[in-house]
């Protein structure tokens, strides 16, 4: 990392606190001068990508994010300024942890790609991904630049729980990970085991939880830097090596957002920008569209401990740009349109668990053949899905069904443990267009209900546009509504509004997202021949 100054399960299963009171921090507070310079607004980027690894190289910074079961995981993103970002590529091209990750007789619902480090090592000009999976053991993987190809480097049998990974300005690997308690493993020379492990911090118990764990060096000093889930952030400190001991400090608590109904930013890291200012990019509980990447300034006490810039006692809903050099270029949009033109599928797209890549292709258009014969969407394989651009965004699919078969169902969803959808049902040679709603998982995420159609119309010809709008503001369950067309013009609402509840404990925000499976055999198809999501 360019610093150099050089969960148990259970435990996330927190009720996520109140945003509300202040917590300690420098005030910032917009005068005249402040006013007229160029700003930024949070949430930088609304779009779910939740327990951020952050950090630059050169002139670039880079991000990843959890992704949970879908496929490929951990994306990495890239800017140039911290504000604009795009998604580069993904550390995990294939969930390849067992067949539950291949919906294949099992599922990974909330499992998979959890809170990870990314780093980069200057030595061998090669980034890493560092994560556990299944609490069973820790997956290394590498690549000489971002978009890839990554591959996988080592499997460590410990399991380290939200790992943050340091490379010292020795080239020494170190990890901290852990909930409440917090350890440090030092990894050998080439990364691919572990050669020591010590414990080096025990939550006191008036904190409660901290997990999420980034590891610093900076000014000679140790760092690591955990969240309270979710209203709180805290550091530990080391003047004595990586292996402390470690001092604690709190650097937030109950601070008010910059999401109106939203919950406390946290669960971040800390990066610092060419000319030496340094920023915390923590993410913001925002459902049902997920957690929200928000951006803050950071300065540093004379005794070495950060604090996050506040405005008005709050984090700031905008701060100033940061003083960067101009980029290279601009960044490619997170929505826009697709025709699905190239040789594969654009980083912005990510599969409900890994695809059968035999059933599926790009080129001209997104073909999408049957992969399983179910009723139920959950089940089903090779649903490709895409975050939810907030506050709000349409999304609008135009399908050639002509190649669909008896029984085969095909459409766009709004998908998450409650889930609603607009599309295709092709019964006895007709095909109508419907609405379905009630696909339901319960807290285990086993299917509740594969859904009811609750409207529907006959439909005719080959081509049909299929529309999607949701309002993911947070604080409240929200409004998805669905609609067709068979000009691509004009549209016609069907069914009633689908509430999007704004539950946290799927983790994972609504999506959308494209499907087609059968209900009798295998053997149909459809064709997307362009997705578009945008925004009012």
């Amino acid at each position: 990392m360019d610093l150099s100054w050089s969960h148990q399960h259970l435990t996330r299963r927190r009720t996520l606190a109140a945003a509300t009171g202040l917590a300690a921090g420098a005030l910032l507070r917009p005068g005249p001068a402040l006013a007229a310079a160029a700003q930024y607004t949070n949430p930088v980027i609304w779009q779910d990508f939740a327990d951020i690894d952050i950090m630059r190289v050169g002139d670039t910074y880079y991000a990843s994010a959890s992704t949970m079961h879908y496929s490929p995981g951990a994306p990495v993103l890239r800017s140039y300024d911290l504000v604009n970002w795009e998604i580069a590529g993904h550390a995990v091209p294939v969930l390849d942890f067992g067949a539950k990750y291949d919906l294949n007789g099992a599922r990974g619902y909330v499992r998979g790609i959890w809170a990870s480090s990314l780093a980069y090592r200057p030595s061998n000009r090669t980034f890493y991904w560092l994560g556990q999976i299944d609490f069973a053991r820790t997956y290394v993987y590498t690549a000489t630049a971002v978009e890839g190809p990554w591959s996988r480097l080592t499997t460590i049998s410990t399991p380290y729980y939200d790992a943050g990974l340091l490379v010292d300005t020795d080239d020494t690997l170190y990890v901290a990970y852990g909930n409440t308690t917090i350890s440090v493993a030092q990894l050998s020379p080439d990364g691919r085991n572990q050669v020591r492990a010590q414990e080096v911090f025990r939550t006191p118990s008036s904190v409660g939880t901290l997990e999420g764990a980034r590891f610093y060096k900076i000014n000679g000093q140790y760092y690591i830097f955990l969240t309270r889930p979710a209203n709180g952030q805290y550091i530990l400190k080391s003047s004595s090596g990586p292996f402390g001991p470690y001092t604690m400090r709190q650097i937030l608590l109950d601070l008010r957002g910059p999401i109106p109904g939203g919950g406390v930013p946290h669960q971040g890291g800390l990066v610092r920008t060419q000319s030496g200012a340094w920023y915390y990019m923590a993410f913001v509980d925002a459902y049902p569209g997920g957690r929200m990447p928000a951006l803050a300034p950071v300065t540093w006490t004379a005794d070495g401990w950060p604090v996050v810039q506040l405005v008005n006692g709050a984090w700031g809903a905008a701060y100033p740009s940061p003083a960067v050099p101009a980029p290279p270029r601009q960044v490619t949009p997170m929505t826009g349109v697709d025709t699905f033109d190239g040789t594969s599928l654009q980083p912005r797209w990510e599969w409900n668990h890994n695809p059968d890549n035999t059933k599926w292709s790009v080129g001209d258009g997104l073909t999408l053949r049957t992969a399983t014969v179910t009723h139920d969407l959950y089940w089903a394989r090779n649903t490709l899905t895409h975050r939810i651009q907030g506050p709000t965004s349409t999304a609008t699919a135009q399908l050639d069904h002509s190649a669909m078969r008896d029984g085969d169902r095909a459409g766009l969803a709004l998908l998450r443990d409650s889930s609603a959808w607009i599309g295709l049902k092709r019964d006895g040679g007709a095909t109508r267009v419907v609405m379905v709603t009630g696909l339901t998982m319960d807290g285990n995420w086993n299917t509740t209900g594969t859904g009811t159609e609750i409207a529907s119309a006959p439909v005719s010809g080959s081509r049909i546009w299929l529309r999607a709008n949701a309002d993911i503001r947070p604080g409240a369950p929200r409004p998805g509504t669905f609609s067709y067309s068979t000009d691509g013009i004009t549209f016609t609402r069907l069914g009633p509004a689908f509430s999007m509840g704004n539950d946290w404990r799927f983790f994972m925000g609504y999506r959308f997202a494209l499907f087609n499976h059968a209900t009798q055999a295998l053997g149909g198809a459809v064709r997307v021949t362009r997705f578009e999501v945008s925004t009012p």
